[in-house]
Order: structure tokens, then C-alpha cells, then sequence
């Protein structure tokens, strides 16, 4: 029987594993991986900021605590890859190298943004960059991710997609019917279940009769169920390369559950005072970031090295969000560009 809602007990972060300082994985992805996590952060506090100060319009999901998955990825897909995010979506897109200007841009509602400041925060989209859209449907983009890889493997190319998701996609039937299309045809797709343990507002395990509510449904599509932990960007690197190295040799796809935790609400509207106090307070103090610091510190990185990253991407956020401020609004002209297949109104006609 279900608690009633807002009434859950604390779910707490795994602790870190420090075997995982001899992973074998090179300095240089790792100091990779950590700028990558530093940009992420650092990009979602000042779109805080701006939002703060009236800039950023409409609602908008911040990634902030959860930044070692997509930057474990965003370290190992190639840039003929394809990746797939929800709303929540601004650290898939930095991972994949869209620019801090078009990300600001975009979400400023400028012309310099990536889709010309008309997609705004849930729908950052590169395909230049392999990013082929973020998502406000809840698991409409699993099924079209298995398209993209459904090409590659029509095609005869190597290349793989991937698709982040949210806890709360587990339970809709497009997380279902696109794992077992996968399954069934060998698909290069990855999926990852980034659960930060809300639905929104509502805890997972209120509504979800097994405790892992991706992995441990990964046995009914014969896949193997995966559980990693998803603040430790070497533990979701170590997984991430198993599961693409398996897509890019035919092997088919793999499903991912990647515990993690936002550090606020669900969207700008929300506090998040549903959740316990001790649990925010225990998951903050697996900050991913804070972690992967001093792991590289034990690697024998100097702390200059570090302080000089984290610094080096506080000067360029800032660069890039004056930019986004000064930037022009879209012109009237392009209303009706991309809207339909050409550009205007007159096609359905």
C-alpha cells in the first residue's frame, strides 16, 4: 500500500566508492569530465540568476546535482552520435558541445540562440552537434531514438543513440514498447533512466511496484539489469562505454538506471518542500562535483589545475550570458519559419 502523498521516508545516496580511483580510465578524459560538470553547474546558476532577474521566460528544469551522467557521455559519444533528452535537457546539449551563447541565446529568447530564441528552455536542439531535441512529451523521444538508430543500422555505420529519461517515463507505454522494438531488432539504442527519485512531485516508489523502476524491468525485454551510480562520473563512464561499445558492435541495446538527485524543485515554480530534509541534506553531500574533485586530487592533480578549470568556466559563462543580453530578439519575419515542412502556412493549403 501506497503512503500518502508528500509522506515518504529520507531515500538516501549511495556512499562513494573509492575503488573506482583505479579505474582505467586517462587523466585527460577525466579532466574532461570534469570540466564538463563545471560548465553544466555553472550554466544552470546563472540561468538561475537571469531567471531571477526576469530574463528567462516561460518554466524551465534546471540539471544542477545531476551533471556526471551527461558529462560521463558527453566525454565518450562521438560527434556522428545521437543523443535524445527531456525538458530537462540544457546539460545533454552543453555535453555535446553546443555553445554556452546558443544555449544562453536560446534560453533568453534571443536570435542567437540554437533554434533562433523560438524553442526556449524544453526544446534545446544541435543537430549540428548531435543533439536531436529535447523532449516536453514524457517518452515520445524513445521511440524516436530507436529511429535514429534503426538508420544507422540500416545504413551499416556504428553509430549509436541515446536517450535520457526521467523515473517517471518508466511508467508510460512508449518506455515499454520502445525497449521491447529495441530488443527485437538489435537496435545500437541506449537508454538511460537518470532517476532523481521524483515524478515531479510525486516519489517513484509511491507509484512503482519494484524498487529499480528501470532496471529492474529490464528482464522482461532480455536485457540486463543496470544500476550505476549516477553523482560518480567515473562509475557512469565505466558503464557508458560497456554499453556503447556493445551498440557499436551489433550487440544491441542496453538499458541504464542512473540514480541520482536534483538539488531543487522539479521546475523554476517549484521549492520542492515535499522532500525530506535529510535527504536533500544527504544528497547534497554526494554533490557530484565536489566528489570528482577530490578524487582527482587523490590522482594527484594539482589543485592549481582544478581552480583554474572551475575559473576558466566562470569567465567564459559570464562572456557568454552578456552575450545572450545583448543580443537582438528574433525579427517578426520568422513567425512562421519553421513551422511546417516549408516554412509556411500555405503548405496545408
Amino acid at each position: 500500500m501506497t503512503q500518502p502523498y508528500g509522506k515518504h521516508d529520507a531515500i538516501l545516496p549511495p556512499p562513494p566508492d573509492e575503488a573506482l580511483d583505479g579505474a582505467p580510465i586517462p587523466v585527460e578524459t577525466r579532466l574532461r569530465m570534469y570540466e564538463l560538470q563545471q560548465e553544466i553547474r555553472q550554466v544552470e546558476t546563472e540561468l538561475h540568476r537571469l531567471f531571477l532577474m526576469g530574463l528567462v521566460q516561460g518554466t524551465s528544469h534546471l540539471y544542477t546535482g545531476m551533471e556526471a551522467t551527461a558529462s560521463a557521455f558527453g566525454a565518450l559519444l562521438r560527434p556522428d552520435d545521437y543523443s535524445f533528452a527531456t525538458y530537462r535537457g540544457h546539460g545533454h546539449t552543453l555535453a555535446r558541445g553546443a555553445s554556452m551563447e546558443a544555449v544562453f541565446g536560446e534560453m533568453l529568447g534571443r536570435s542567437t540562440g540554437l533554434l533562433g530564441g523560438k524553442g526556449g528552455s524544453m526544446h534545446l536542439t544541435s543537430v549540428e552537434h548531435g543533439m536531436l531535441g529535447s523532449y516536453a512529451i514524457i517518452g515520445a523521444h524513445l521511440c524516436i531514438a530507436n529511429g535514429a538508430a534503426w538508420s544507422a543500422k540500416y545504413r551499416g555505420t556504428d553509430q549509436v543513440a541515446v536517450a535520457f529519461f526521467g523515473d517517471g517515463t518508466t511508467n508510460i507505454g512508449a518506455f515499454h514498447e520502445a525497449l521491447n522494438f529495441a530488443a527485437v531488432y538489435d537496435l545500437p539504442t541506449i537508454f538511460v533512466c537518470e532517476n532523481n527519485l521524483y515524478m515531479e512531485y510525486t516519489p517513484i516508489g509511491q507509484i512503482t511496484a519494484v524498487e529499480h523502476p528501470a532496471a529492474d524491468r529490464a528482464s522482461a525485454y532480455g536485457l540486463e539489469p543496470i544500476v550505476v551510480d549516477g553523482n560518480d562520473a567515473d562509475a557512469v563512464y565505466l558503464t557508458a562505454k560497456a554499453a556503447i561499445d556493445k551498440a557499436r558492435s551489433g550487440g544491441g541495446p542496453t538499458l541504464i538506471e542512473s540514480l541520482t538527485y536534483r538539488h531543487g524543485g522539479h521546475s523554476r515554480a517549484d521549492p520542492g518542500t515535499y522532500r525530506p530534509s535529510e535527504e536533500i541534506e544527504a544528497w547534497k553531500d554526494r554533490d557530484p562535483i565536489p566528489l570528482y574533485h577530490q578524487r582527482l586530487l587523490r590522482l594527484g592533480i594539482e589543485e592549481s589545475t582544478l581552480t583554474g578549470i572551475e575559473t576558466d568556466v566562470a569567465r567564459r559563462v559570464t562572456d557568454a550570458a552578456e552575450d545572450a543580453k545583448a543580443a537582438p530578439r528574433p525579427d517578426e519575419s520568422v513567425i512562421f519559419t519553421n513551422v511546417y515542412a516549408d516554412g509556411g502556412a500555405q503548405w496545408r493549403s
